[in-house]
């Protein structure tokens, strides 16, 4: 303990920005396709000159420089001095500064189970009623973000406390355009045709899926996304939140349902590369690559946003490969479009004027153009312009968000660690090793009625 709080003060001590002299990515009034309009109103009605903001967050490298270049324009508008700072241990880092009575004034998380530790020790400050409506009016999907922004507070009672900025999509299906055009496939649109298709792909003698659960320590946490993605197309959203609490057993039908559509897919040898018997032996990071060889030794790969970083050097995502929906049931219409994925909230640990602005400030459209126009950000905000994203698949996932009637973050990172980074991961691999849905879903049952 000693030793990771040691670590974190470094890392701590190491990387804290400032903005004094942030210089502007893109000029105001410039580029039509940036809403500069929201960032002038904004600016008339913040001014905070002497005041200082301190942000804490998981954004490290690459993606704090991202953020930097987004947050110059609130130090523009307002003259606050802001200062950055994250660490790498940052889960622990906010809980000790929490404690120690001297939090930042904003946290940006990615943990739902985090902030809601937070929130209940009366760390937060709720955000009101404004905000709750605003993200109901211009967030598509408004009500899964003011679910996932809800939490409990110290006196047991619900409140927004939380913003979403920042989005993750999980609900993709890669696959290589030329392998498709050679062999006449289609991108399918319903569940219905995606079962189709690989079945026809196995008549045709070809593999149709890659799928790999390898992931050291953590083996098994791929096929918990199939299996949450399945879950938001098979039953209503309140039994998924029901299931990730669990309000409902895992022994539930809608629980070994999801379990055994994911079998239908993995579990059989006629539609994995490799059989059936090398999905919990595959590591997830080699397991697309079979997309790429020639002939092809799997044409489909259910993953997130995150994987063509292992894809072959040089591929280029909207050509050499691409991605869909991964899609809902036709016989499911009134369950919508769902989407799985994750994200980051920002809170307000200490209360200042500072702090309030900065959460105005996530409400206009310029404060998520400037990242959209540049690399790894996606947003539900319906007011942006899409135009402005940075490059087709990033303009095509913001899309996927833009278009969900129900959006819900990953189920295991919901569930407690022992469970959704546990028992549910092992369950998965026993699962696509031959062990019944029922059997495997009574394991994992156990597991979380030791802990309560």
């Amino acid at each position: 303990m000693k030793r990771s709080f040691l670590m974190g003060v470094a890392a701590l001590a190491l990387v804290v920005g400032s903005a004094d002299a942030a210089e502007l990515k893109f000029k105001p009034g410039e580029d039509s396709k940036f809403n500069w309009a929201s960032f002038e109103e904004f600016k008339k009605g913040h001014d905070l000159k002497g005041q200082t903001l301190t942000i804490f967050g998981p954004w490290r490298g690459e993606d704090e420089a991202l953020f930097k270049s987004v947050y110059a324009y609130f130090v523009e508008a307002t003259g606050v001095d802001l200062k950055y700072s994250s660490s790498e241990n940052y889960e622990q880092q906010i809980v000790i500064d929490t404690q120690a009575g001297s939090p930042p004034d904003i946290a940006i998380l990615p943990q739902p189970g985090l902030i809601a530790d937070l929130a209940s020790k009366g760390h937060l400050t709720p955000l009101g009623d404004e905000t709750k409506q605003w993200l109901l009016d211009n967030y598509a999907a408004g009500q899964s973000w003011v679910d996932l922004s809800t939490y409990n507070g110290k006196d047991g009672k619900s409140a927004l406390y939380a913003f979403p900025y920042k989005i993750d999509v999980k609900s993709l299906v890669w696959y290589v355009p030329e392998n498709f055009e050679d062999a006449g496939y289609e991108v399918p649109k319903t569940m219905e045709e995606l079962k189709a298709l690989t079945e026809k792909i196995a008549a045709d003698g070809e593999k149709p899926w890659c799928i790999g659960l390898g992931s050291g320590g953590a083996t098994g946490w791929p096929a918990t996304d199939w299996v949450e993605d399945l879950m938001l197309r098979t039953q209503p959203a309140d039994v998924y939140d029901k299931w990730v609490k669990n309000e409902i057993p895992f022994t539930d039908p809608a629980i070994t349902g999801a379990l055994d559509e994911f079998g239908w897919f993995a579990r059989n040898d006629k539609f994995v590369d490799g059989g059936a018997a090398a999905v919990a032996s595959t590591d997830f990071r080699d397991s697309p690559k079979g997309l790429f060889s020639s002939p092809p030794k799997c044409y489909l790969h259910h993953q997130a946003s995150f994987i063509p970083s292992f894809f072959p050097e040089g591929t280029v995502i909207g050509e050499d490969a691409d991605f869909f929906y991964m899609p809902p049931y036709e016989s499911k219409k009134e369950l919508g479009n769902p989407v799985l994925g994750a994200g980051t909230l920002a809170l307000i640990t200490k209360d200042t004027p500072a702090a309030r602005a900065f959460i105005e400030f996530l409400k206009t459209p310029i404060a998520h153009e400037v990242w959209m126009a540049q690399t790894s950000f996606l947003t539900p905000y319906k007011s942006v312009n899409v135009e402005t994203y940075g490059n087709p698949p990033l303009k095509k996932q913001g899309e996927i968000l833009l278009n969900a009637t129900t959006f819900r973050f990953d189920g295991s990172d919901l569930m407690p660690g022992k469970i959704g980074a546990g028992a549910f991961w092992t369950g998965m691999v026993d699962f696509v090793g031959g062990k019944s849905s029922a059997d495997v879903a009574g394991g994992v049952q156990k597991a979380w009625d030791a802990i309560k």
